[in-house]
């Protein structure tokens, strides 16, 4: 292998073994690789020196194209300044490697040679040897996931080469005055979705003098398509401990808690792991390091109500009670956990803490914008050709993270919106797609910026189906305990059903938005009050398509089943018989090279015919008959 014309001789393979790419046999690619360096051993590899063995690694990132394995050079592991960006030019990187791929990578390697077939092609069909030539890793900017795709997530060591705990070294010689003064500074706004400065919320609760304190990770990340927090505990768990510790430090905690969900039993695993290493070298427990301060974490596992991400409603659940909210007349600043001051801080907000502590405020805020500095992680999926996590920085605009970074839509459909921040985000239409993302500006939009889920639609997605869907979600996880979100989103969920089902009457649009107004005003939380984004986003933008629901008793996207009927059309019907295979009712006919043919009396207008023709030849027509 070879970087800019030198040899490189100490290289390092890391294989992505995140839960994405452990689904398609991560673990086993890194077993393979590790038997097979075993196999060789170090004289093999002509005048290569690789490490005794694969390093396994969290989320590269592009989940799409997992399991990744990437080989580097020793340097990149050896990082005492924390640096972040963009990937170190002159790595490879093997996309979609099987486990039987292993002897031909590590032949290859002891070769000098490269293995063309694993590497990454463009739409051109160019090959692309390192990371940063990737059109997916191009435009991002790594600081929340620094490591994550780099160190082994539960070798301790491999986190302190990277300039890990040497943040929470720094403020054991600083004041509470001086560590949120830098947070403060650094404008750094919670990434779990309401966006408060983190800096004001850390002041507020040293500012009271009653003991105990209390801090915790909000890691009870609930929203569909989302899985930010996942993978930062998968890949990176002792940056998150680091900030929690850097946390308690500035407002004089003396125990914290992780709040994780119970459904992400590989994330809690590396971080009970990474907890007990914490232990061991004294960045945790009693007198860490020597200063006399004792700290100590604890992990809580959440029972997986959406609700309790709600940060109330978190406490609560800790406390052993029903996980529902309370109003906020007292903030948990003050009473919160045990009725004492408490600060809860989000997964992502937690990890950029030891990084700005390290850099300072100043070099934080060059990324990003004048109201939401830094960057942000997110998850993007559905219907877009590069799905997996992405870090930009604020500001970038929907456009170049939808086209850039995710490639755009597959298979040559159109764009139609992007939902944002989950199932309580606005949808974002086409025409939009130059706002840049920012806390401020997607609010006043209609969605909001939420934990980080971007669900990207094309045009064959029915946004009445969408506002429904979501309702549906909200209904089923809200707690119940206030009536304008309880009756709400229930009278809402009835109406988008009626609509889907082509029972709509006259008045129907009109009452969504009334009713989503008064849970806007009157509901007890931030879920209830962000319900009803969903819905009035999709009426605000996609008017029309709820006016077609209710008058003409039809789905223009062809979508929902009671308003949809399917026909193929003589001129692009090849005669393939996909469609006839795909039909789930047997209700297609036709001989091989023929005109196909849809029997209405069978058809249920599931769309599985219409998925499967490569030539677009099924079409919908008006209102089912």
């Amino acid at each position: 292998m070879t970087n800019n014309g030198k040899t490189s001789d100490n290289l390092v393979l890391l294989v992505c073994c995140g839960n994405g790419c452990n689904a398609n046999k991560g673990g086993e690619v890194f077993e393979a690789l590790n038997k097979k360096l075993k196999t060789l051993g170090t004289k093999a590899v002509a005048g290569i020196k690789v490490k005794a063995a694969a390093k396994a690694t969290g989320c590269h990132g592009l989940c799409e194209d997992g399991p990744i394995v990437r080989i580097v050079q020793d340097e990149v592991m050896a990082n005492p300044t924390m640096k972040s960006g963009k990937p170190i030019t002159g790595d490879i990187a093997y996309y979609r490697v099987k486990p039987e791929d292993a002897g031909e990578i590590i032949n290859a390697l002891a070769a000098g040679k490269i293995v063309e077939r694993l590497l990454y092609k463009s739409e051109a069909q160019k090959t692309m040897l390192p990371l940063d030539e990737n059109p997916f890793y191009a435009p991002q900017h790594k600081i929340a996931l620094r490591n994550a795709g780099i160190i082994d997530p539960v070798d301790i060591n491999d986190y302190c080469q990277r300039g890990g705990f040497e943040a929470l070294k720094k403020v054991l010689s600083m004041n509470s005055e001086s560590i949120i003064s830098e947070i403060e500074k650094s404008g750094l706004r919670g990434r779990g979705g309401a966006g408060f400065p983190t800096g004001s919320k850390w002041r507020q609760c040293a500012g009271f003098e009653e003991n105990p304190k209390y801090v915790i990770c909000n890691g009870d990340e609930g929203d569909p398509g989302a899985f930010m927090d996942e993978a930062l505990l998968e890949g990176d768990p002792f940056s998150v401990i680091e900030g929690l510790a850097i946390c308690a430090r500035a407002v004089g905690a003396v125990e914290g808690f992780m709040y994780i969900r119970d459904e992400y039993e590989f994330a809690l695993k590396r971080v009970y792991r990474a907890l007990e290493k914490a232990r061991e070298k004294h960045f945790i427990g009693k007198n860490i390091l020597g200063s006399g301060w004792d700290f100590d974490i604890s992990v809580v596992r959440g029972g997986g109500a959406f609700v309790c991400g709600e940060s109330s409603a978190l406490m609560a659940s800790i406390e052993g009670r029903v996980g529902e909210p309370r109003p906020k007349y007292i903030r948990s600043v003050q009473r919160g956990l045990w009725d004492k001051p408490t600060v809860l801080n989000n997964v992502e907000t937690l990890a950029n803490i030891p990084y700005i502590i390290f850099h300072g405020a100043s070099h934080f805020k060059k990324l990003g914008t004048e109201g939401s500095t830094g960057t942000k992680v997110f998850a993007l999926v559905g219907k877009i050709k590069r799905t997996g996590l992405a870090e930009v920085p604020m500001g970038t605009t929907l456009k170049q993270l939808v086209f850039d970074v995710g490639g755009g839509i597959p298979e040559g459909r159109t764009f139609k919106a992007v939902q944002t921040g989950g199932p309580s985000g606005g949808c974002i239409p086409a025409s939009l797609l130059d706002l840049p993302i920012d806390f401020d500006t997607l609010d006043n939009y209609g969605s909001m910026m939420g934990s980080g889920g971007i669900i990207v639609m094309d045009d064959r997605t029915c946004m009445v189906e969408v506002a429904r869907y979501y309702t549906n979600f909200l209904a089923e996880e809200s707690c119940g305990k206030c009536t304008p979100c309880r009756e709400g989103l229930r009278r809402m969920l009835e109406i988008l059903t009626d609509l889907t089902e082509g029972r709509g009457q006259k008045g129907d649009i009109e009452r969504l938005e009334e009713t989503g107004a008064t849970m806007k005003e009157g509901a007890l939380c931030g879920l209830g009050k962000s319900a009803a984004n969903p819905v009035l986003s999709t009426i605000r933008y996609f008017r029309p398509e709820y006016e077609a629901h209710l008058k003409d008793k039809s789905c223009p996207a062809g979508i929902c089943p009671k308003l949809t009927s399917y026909i193929i059309l003589k001129d692009k019907c090849k005669g393939c018989g996909l469609c006839k295979k795909a039909c789930p009712l047997s209700g297609i006919s036709g001989e091989k090279g023929k005109l196909h043919v849809i029997n209405q009396k069978f058809c249920v207008s599931c769309g599985s015919c219409r998925s499967a023709c490569p030539f677009d030849a099924i079409s919908t027509k008006g209102g089912k008959s």
